[in-house]
């Protein structure tokens, strides 16, 4: 070797020289890359989130038509229960109205789902709900089925729910519409609600969608001790009432005025003796 050879050293410009992720194979973090790309980085994620929210619109674009009513209908007259607001925002109310109906399903009204059958407003739902008290893995006793939507409600705050519906076609109808939307905690039964559900009782919660003279007795019966029943008393217009089971016998709350739909069926029968 020439002992006057050059000795070539090898120089790295900025552009060329290895970073540290390429040196140890680490992904490198976003505060670690150029401006530039992280600009990019932060661009591209905005587009993301954009594509996917515009996305979950076109899926179900009644989205902010039931934020809306939560909104103005319900927490404004006073449901803090964030389970039950919770539940309103996500049970589709469309869906359990026929289709021409659907675009008046978030309105600040009843909507049919029947020929002579209305679905309450929307509040009337909630405050019956909030009222129950329910933490998430009761077993609750639903009477009046109707379409299926406050048994779906009832179903996001609640562990198990069991309606009974005295039309046949409405209960097979709603028991479709419930299992179609995958609310899978929901039993529907054909029946008359007046002697309530006593093969899956006692219960913690019963919720009457229904108006009656006086709270059915049976009913009051299913309750676990401790348990709370909801019911609209009455006949134009009705008290909602609280009906709590004690020691010492029911323990009534008036709660405010309704105009829920009459139960047929046996209470009738009873009633004109």
């Amino acid at each position: 070797m020439n002992a006057h050879a050059a000795v070539q050293v090898r120089t790295e410009s900025p552009s060329n020289r290895p970073t540290v992720h390429e040196r140890t194979g680490m992904s490198p973090r976003v505060d670690d890359l150029p401006r530039s790309r992280r600009i990019a980085a932060a661009i591209l994620a905005v587009a993301t989130l954009c594509c996917g929210l515009a996305a979950s619109a076109q899926t179900d674009p009644f989205t902010s038509l039931r934020r809306d009513m939560v909104d103005d209908q319900v927490k404004k007259r006073g449901v803090k229960q964030p389970s039950v607001l919770s539940a309103l925002e996500m049970v589709p109310r469309h869906l359990f109205v026929p289709e021409p109906n659907q675009p008046r399903a978030y309105q600040d009204a009843p909507v049919a789902f029947a020929p002579g059958q209305n679905l309450s407003h929307p509040f009337v739902s909630a405050r019956m709900i909030e009222v129950l008290e329910l933490k998430g893995k009761e077993r609750v006793l639903e009477i009046g089925t109707g379409s299926g939507y406050d048994a779906a409600l009832l179903s996001r705050v609640a562990g198990q729910v069991y309606t009974i519906e005295i039309d046949k076609s409405l209960a097979a109808r709603a028991r479709r519409t419930l299992r179609k939307l995958g609310f899978d905690n929901v039993e529907v039964k054909s029946g008359d609600g007046y002697r309530g559900w006593p093969e899956k009782a006692p219960f913690d919660a019963i919720l009457v969608t229904v108006s009656t003279r006086e709270p059915p007795p049976m009913l009051y019966d299913q309750l676990k001790m401790g348990g709370r029943m909801v019911v609209a008393v009455g006949s134009l217009v009705q008290e909602m009432q609280l009906i709590t089971k004690t020691t010492e016998g029911p323990v009534t709350e008036p709660v405010s005025l309704v105009n829920l739909g009459p139960m047929t069926g046996e209470v009738n029968r009873r009633e004109q003796r």
